[in-house]
């Protein structure tokens, strides 16, 4: 089929992280249009499209044989990376689901996951909580963007491990190469990409972890808009506890005090 798939300028993001010519693992892969898009856009030669529902399944493998796609993107029903085989794919990419769950899933299939050349990731909640858990599993966020799309604000992240475990051995395995039965693009179309070549800080960013320091640093617009939003919102609560002047509720308006102060902290990057 000649025409194009349409996605949202969420799901748009994800894949403008995506490093050309990389295989793609998609979790969570809902109705498939993910993988569509990077196949058809030539931005990936093969994918692997997995969720835990077989009703979005269903629909992705609709999908994929409307666009005329099934020697270039394989379906699987899978809870998280369990169906997922070492070495199939160089990208991985999980959105669209809470942080709790995603980081579930990450360690669930830790040591699948140290195979991947770079993460695309997008938590929907514990966006702080998210990132500390990166670091301490070893990755680091070499790229962030942020979309506003229908009032709600989504956080896209890429992850690249640091070539250190968990254990903290350094890890200098070669990723296996898995054949898988889908028909090759040219190498012509997709050159090989490197992995980045980058130092990996150890050091806390308490105000990086809750806002993204790749955000805060490039003074991104639509986190500003975020910030004022949740100042706004913050502002408003904290007026309405010190009216009720209830006594139980000091702790979470102290929790929103220290919260409104790292909102304006993170404001000040734009001034």
């Amino acid at each position: 089929m000649d025409r194009e798939v349409a996605l949202s300028d969420r799901l748009k993001g994800l894949t403008q992280m995506v490093s050309c010519g990389n295989r793609v693992c998609d979790v969570g892969c809902d109705h498939g249009f993910v993988s569509i898009y990077l196949v058809q856009k030539k931005i990936s030669p093969r994918a692997v499209a997995m969720d835990l529902r077989k009703g979005p399944l269903s629909r992705a493998q609709e999908h994929i044989a409307e666009y005329g796609l099934e020697d270039y993107i394989e379906t699987r029903l899978s809870d998280g990376l369990e169906a997922y085989r070492s070495g199939e794919a160089d990208t991985l990419i999980c959105a669209g689901m809470g942080g709790r769950l995603m980081m579930k899933i990450l360690t669930d299939g830790r040591e699948k996951c140290r195979d991947f050349r770079e993460m695309i990731l997008q938590p929907q909640s514990e966006i702080l909580q998210f990132r500390q858990f990166l670091r301490r599993e070893h990755y680091r966020i070499v790229d962030e963007n942020m979309i506003e799309e229908e009032g709600k604000f989504y956080f896209l992240m890429k992850a690249v491990p640091t070539g250190e475990n968990p254990r903290g051995e350094t890890s200098q395995v070669e990723t296996p190469q898995v054949k898988i039965p889908f028909r090759e693009f040219s190498q012509v179309d997709f050159p090989k990409a490197e992995s980045p070549q980058v130092d990996f800080p150890k050091e806390e960013n308490p105000l990086g972890d809750m806002f993204g320091e790749k955000l805060l640093l490039g003074r991104h617009p639509v986190l500003f808009r975020y910030l004022e939003r949740r100042k706004r919102a913050v502002e408003d609560i904290c007026r309405k506890l010190r009216r009720e002047g209830r006594p139980e509720t000091d702790g979470r308006l102290m929790e929103l005090e220290e919260e409104l102060s790292e909102i304006e902290k993170g404001l000040a990057y734009y001034l």
